[in-house]
C-alpha cells in the first residue's frame, strides 16, 4: 500500500482519548483503471472518469457489476477510496476484498451493507480459510460514508490480517496455527470490488428489500494502490515480504488503541462474542483476539 509509505502526514484526533495518528506517505502512485483493472461483470455498469483515475460500479434492475486486479499476489498491503450509495440503499451491497479462487478458497472481506435513508451503514467482515467463513465482525462507520471518499485497507501478512478504515484499525485476525486455527497463507489472492442485489438477507435481515425507483445504485472509486508480492508460483514470494514494511507482527502501541476505541464504540457484531452461536464452545482464536 504505496500511499502508506511516503513524505506527507495525515493525522487524526479523537475527542474519546486524544490520540494523533500520523501516516507517513511516499511515492504515491495510483491504479490506473485501463492498465490495471478487469471488469469482470456488468460491463454497461461500469463507468470510467478522469481518464482512468476515477471509476463508478452501478447496480440496476437488470445488473450489478465489479472489477479485479490484474495482479494475484501473496501478501501484501492494498487501499481504495470508496464513496457508497446515497440515500436509499437498503438491499445493495458493495464490497471489496481479497480472494482466491476454486471451492476451498481464502478471502478477506469487507461488505458495505445498505440501509433506508438516515440509517447508518452497516461494514461486515469476515475471513475465509479454506472455503469456510465462521467469522464476522459487524461495524458502524463513524461518519457519512456516501458525502465524501473514505480509505478502506487491508494488510495480510504471515503474522496477521488488519482492517483499516481512513488509517485506523478496525480488526485484526492473528495467525494462530500453533493452536489449531487455519490462517490464510497458501493460497495467493487478488482485489475484487462489486455492487449486487442482497436484498434478501442484508438490511435489516432482508425485511427491507430495494427500492428500484432509486435506482442506478452507484458506487465511487479512486486511489487503488497495492504494495503486494507478486505469485508466480510456490515460493515466489518469501524475499519479497520478509523484508517489507507491511511484514509487521502485530499493531503499533499507538494502533492498539485506537483499535480499542473503534471496537468499544462501534463493534455491533462479533462472532467470539456469540455464545449461543457455538454452543457456549467459541473457536479457538476468540481468547487470542482483541475484545
Amino acid at each position: 500500500m504505496e500511499v502508506f509509505s511516503a513524505v506527507s502526514l495525515r493525522c487524526y484526533v479523537h475527542f474519546i482519548f486524544i490520540v494523533v495518528i500520523c501516516t507517513v506517505i511516499s511515492s504515491t502512485v495510483y491504479v490506473d483503471f485501463y492498465s490495471d483493472i478487469d471488469v469482470t461483470w456488468g460491463d454497461n455498469n461500469t463507468w470510467v472518469l478522469n481518464n482512468g483515475q476515477q471509476w463508478q460500479l452501478a447496480l440496476t434492475n437488470y445488473s450489478g457489476s465489479g472489477f479485479q486486479s490484474y495482479k494475484e499476489f501473496l501478501f501484501g498491503s492494498v487501499d481504495i477510496s470508496m464513496k457508497l450509495v446515497p440515500g436509499n440503499s437498503a438491499g445493495t451491497v458493495t464490497t471489496f476484498y481479497l480472494s482466491s479462487t476454486g471451492e476451498g478458497h481464502d478471502e478477506i472481506d469487507m461488505e458495505f451493507l445498505g440501509n433506508v435513508s438516515g440509517e447508518p451503514y452497516i461494514l461486515h467482515t469476515n475471513i475465509y480459510v479454506n472455503g469456510s467463513a465462521d467469522k464476522e465482525q459487524q461495524f458502524y462507520l463513524w461518519f457519512d460514508p456516501t458525502t465524501d471518499f473514505h480509505n478502506y485497507s487491508i494488510l495480510w501478512n504471515p503474522q496477521q490480517i488488519a482492517i483499516f478504515v481512513d488509517g485506523l484499525p478496525i480488526r485484526v485476525f492473528a495467525n494462530n496455527e500453533n493452536i489449531g486455527v487455519p490462517y490464510p497463507n497458501e493460497q495467493a489472492m487478488r482485489v475484487f470490488s462489486s455492487i449486487w442485489n442482497g436484498d434478501q438477507w442484508a438490511t435489516q435481515g432482508g425485511r427491507v428489500k430495494i427500492d428500484w425507483s432509486y435506482s442506478p445504485f452507484v458506487a465511487s472509486y479512486m486511489n487503488f494502490n497495492t504494495d503486494v508480492c507478486e505469485w508466480n508460483g510456490n515460493g515466489s514470494t518469501s524475499q519479497c515480504w520478509a523484508t517489507n514494511w507491511w511484514n509487521q507482527n502485530s499493531l503499533n502501541y499507538a494502533q492498539q488503541g485506537q483499535l480499542q476505541w473503534v471496537r468499544s464504540n462501534y463493534l455491533i457484531y462479533d462472532y467470539c462474542k456469540d455464545y449461543a452461536r457455538f454452543n457456549y464452545q467459541l473457536p479457538a482464536e476468540c481468547s487470542q483476539q482483541p475484545q
